[in-house]
């Protein structure tokens, strides 16, 4: 490993630490022999677990904080004396009690909050908007998870599925789950489930990602702008926290649906807790009940995903956890001598240490490993082919949270990953045969990385209405031998309480690569950055306004610029490579529009409605003639409603609505024929024009959900009824010229119907 590389990131990490250290730590220790601090955890009074965002505030002052993704809260620099503390969270009674802050002393509280069956809508703004005028929150989303699973499709609740729904987050169809954020490619977007990465979110054919929304705590979209503690990607994060399990007493779900079914599990263990959740499909099964006609054969399809975690207390001021998952999609298809098979997984198992070291200082430690693999095979007649490839991740990483004062907050910290790449590829015929190097007919490539990080960033409140963020991320690849330097600035200023103006400067780099087919992910490829290509690179240009037009309606407006270099592209005319720069093309683009957000989160009526105007242009040297051109998934505009009404503790409804510019597809100038010597016709080829110069028509669905609590057996029962596509929209998949007969036709290729389904949810 470079030395020299290792030596300029911790001279960062160390930098990052001093500085925020010197200008603050002569100045706080004066400053708390005099005042008293609070902290603790706010905690779901059922169930035990820990609550992510969570507002604590001190009545009748301007002190108060949110919780982290631990559940945990610090309130330094109080003056002394007795104070209401009020804490609210979405779908919870307000808790307000009365405590005792004394000079120079550490009150630790931890807090248990009682769900509430009725919706406070008032309770909950008041106390939000005081812990709102110190953050920044450039970009971000928090998606409260009932919203969550009261989408369906197909009876499903899917989390993808979801936060499409909101603007300037776009799909390539509405088959697909993959997420486009801000004129990003899926690749681009950094997938954190406890902290550690996932590689590979969705199912086959991407119409359900590999979470179970049974397993979900909390659900953070950042998409743009995000803070130096994340890397390794340019366009957004996706950070997910799983549930820890019920503390106090053991109880399940069950659910039996069209597509599939799921169960979960959870209950105390020790001095913690444990959860269990699993969901299936069962095509594969269902299959073996239908006759089959040998000629046109029905192909066995099927997925599962598991979930799991352990949560122990090790004391009052150290928890420990477990956090395992797994998901699994099988294909398998044979007619007229022709057998082709396809496995997708992905493994993941991480262990994370949090530890309170006093009132002011948080830290976790997370140590994971996660694997992501894609196997195709076949057998045509007795000769075999084979692709396997795979990415292991080993990644160990350390933050600390460093609560200096209410005006001043800072957090750092190291991480370092070891990567293996595997790709094999045998066309020899005999599958058995180990292929060694690589020729026309075989490819077996191993290639280790190491990356290394350091990052520190700081908020500082320097006046009541002004508020600063500023980080910088460095990293090393150890492959390329490659150091680069992220800096990162936000700052929020807020003219009155209901009205605020933010900004957000970044850059970002990126070394992974994905190799994937346009019109489908059957044969997606990690790839590292290697000395043949340069890291990829974003610089992110963000300003927003936020404010509450109507009481309880929060509205934001986004103005984002994104400039992407050394960004690739798939080479699908390269037959083999030795190097990434024989597989992919390399490029720029440039992503730039505006958005409009309003939500009600509170009330029997709650939801949002979204517009995002957007642009995207990409220019590759050796595509479309080295001019610019738009993306396939380019929509210049996006407008989404989304719904929820609670009518009472039986019934609750739900709409979701969007509409969409269609996407981008390349036409044709001209036919030409060609055919071999002897032949008569031959086969038709069209002349392609300008690349994705042409659009379908416009893209637009409406989806309705009821559900209807009841007992059943004693049981707590949910009987829901989703009807998605209402109207029977059948939007376009692919466009393409039939050249088989002498005329030239376009054909379509649509996307499914209606499709009205039923599912039953029993607790016990």
């Amino acid at each position: 490993m470079n030395k020299i590389g290792i030596r300029v990131v911790l001279l960062a990490y160390f930098f990052c630490i001093a500085l925020p250290l010197n200008l603050y730590s002569e100045n706080l220790a004066m400053v708390e022999k005099n005042k008293a601090a609070v902290n603790g955890y706010i905690i779901d009074g059922k169930t035990g677990e820990t609550m992510v965002g969570a507002t604590v505030l001190l009545e009748k002052t301007k002190l108060g904080a949110r919780t982290n993704k631990s559940g945990y809260f610090t309130i330094n620099n109080i003056p002394p004396g007795k104070y209401n503390i009020i804490v609210s969270f979405l779908g919870y009674e307000k808790f307000v009690k009365e405590y005792e802050l004394k000079s120079g002393q550490l009150t630790r509280i931890d807090i248990e909050l009682n769900q509430s069956s009725v919706m406070q809508e008032e309770i909950y703004v008041d106390a939000e908007r005081e812990v709102e005028k110190r953050q920044i929150s450039i970009s971000k989303v928090n998606v409260p998870v009932q919203t969550i699973k009261n989408m369906r499709v197909g009876g499903e609740s899917d989390l993808f599925r979801t936060l499409q729904y909101l603007p300037g987050v776009l799909t390539s169809s509405q088959l697909s789950s993959g997420l486009f954020v801000r004129g990003g490619s899926p690749d681009q977007n950094l997938v954190l489930l406890d902290g550690s990465a996932v590689y590979n979110p969705t199912h086959l054919f991407g119409f359900i990602s590999t979470f179970n929304t049974d397993a979900i705590k909390d659900v953070e979209l950042v998409k743009g702008g995000f803070d130096a503690e994340f890397g390794g990607r340019l366009s957004a994060v996706l950070n997910i926290t799983q549930n820890d399990g019920n503390r106090k007493n053991f109880e399940g779900v069950a659910s039996l649906g069209v597509i599939s079914s799921r169960a979960g599990l959870q209950g105390p263990i020790g001095n913690g807790s444990w959860f269990l959740s699993g969901r299936r499909t069962y095509f594969d099964l269902v299959k073996q009940l239908i006759p089959e006609d040998p000629t046109t054969p029905i192909p066995d399809f099927g997925f599962y995903d598991l979930n799991g975690k352990i949560t122990q207390d090790l004391g009052p001021n150290d928890k420990v956890s477990i956090s395992g998952f797994l998901s699994n999609d099988h294909l398998e298809f044979g007619s007229f001598g022709l057998t082709l098979g396809l496995d997708i997984g992905n493994r993941l198992l991480s262990g994370r240490w949090t530890h309170i070291f006093d009132e002011n200082l948080f830290t976790t430690v997370n140590v994971s490993y996660s694997n992501y693999f894609n196997n195709f095979k076949g057998d045509q007649s007795g000769y075999e082919f084979l692709i396997d490839n795979s990415i292991t991740d080993y990644t160990l990483k350390a933050n600390t949270e460093w609560f200096a004062s209410d005006e001043f907050t800072a957090k750092f910290g190291v991480e370092s990953s070891f990567f293996k790449f595997e790709y094999l590829q045998n066309f020899t015929g005999d599958t058995d045969s180990t292929a060694q190097g690589s020729s026309g007919a075989s490819t077996n490539l191993l290639i280790e990385d190491v990356h290394t990080s350091a990052f520190g960033q700081f908020k500082w409140s320097v006046t009541e209405p002004l508020s600063i963020q500023a980080g910088l991320r460095v990293n090393y690849w150890q492959l390329s031998d490659l150091v680069t330097f992220d800096p990162r600035i936000s700052a929020r200023y807020r003219f009155t309480d209901k009205f605020a103006v933010k900004a957000a400067w970044g850059i970002f780099h990126q070394n992974l690569r994905l190799a994937t087919q346009p019109n489908f992910s059957f044969f997606d490829t990690w790839l590292p950055t290697d000395n043949t290509v340069p890291a990829s690179n974003a610089v992110h240009y963000i300003l927003s306004i936020e404010t509450e037009p109507f009481p309880k309606h929060n509205l934001n407006f986004d103005i984002y610029y994104k400039d992407l270099t050394n960004v690739s592209e798939i080479n699908t005319n390269a037959l083999q490579g030795r190097d990434v720069a024989d597989v992919f093309y390399i490029g720029n683009a440039r992503a730039w529009g505006a958005e409009v957000f309003v939500q009600k989160k509170f009330g029997k009526l709650n939801g949002w409605v979204g517009y995002a105007l957007g642009f995207i242009t990409s220019q590759f040297d050796s595509i479309n003639n080295g001019e610019e051109f738009r993306p396939r998934y380019d929509r210049t505009h996006d407008f989404k409603v989304v719904a929820n009404y609670e009518m009472n503790e039986d019934w609750t409804f739900g709409a979701s609505f969007f509409y969409q510019t269609g996407q981008s597809y390349t036409g044709a100038t001209s036919r030409f024929q060609t055919r071999l010597p002897g032949q008569d016709y031959g086969r038709g080829k069209v002349v392609p024009s300008q690349r994705f110069g042409l659009r379908l028509p416009a893209s637009h669905q409406l989806n309705l959900t009821a559900s209807y609590n009841f007992l059943m057996w004693g049981l707590e029962s949910k009987f829901i009824i989703d009807v998605y596509n209402v109207y029977s929209r059948r939007d376009i998949l692919v466009r393409f010229y039939n050249t088989r007969e002498e005329n030239t036709f376009i054909e379509d290729v649509r996307l499914i119907p209606i499709l009205p389904t039923v599912s039953l949810e029993v607790k016990f």
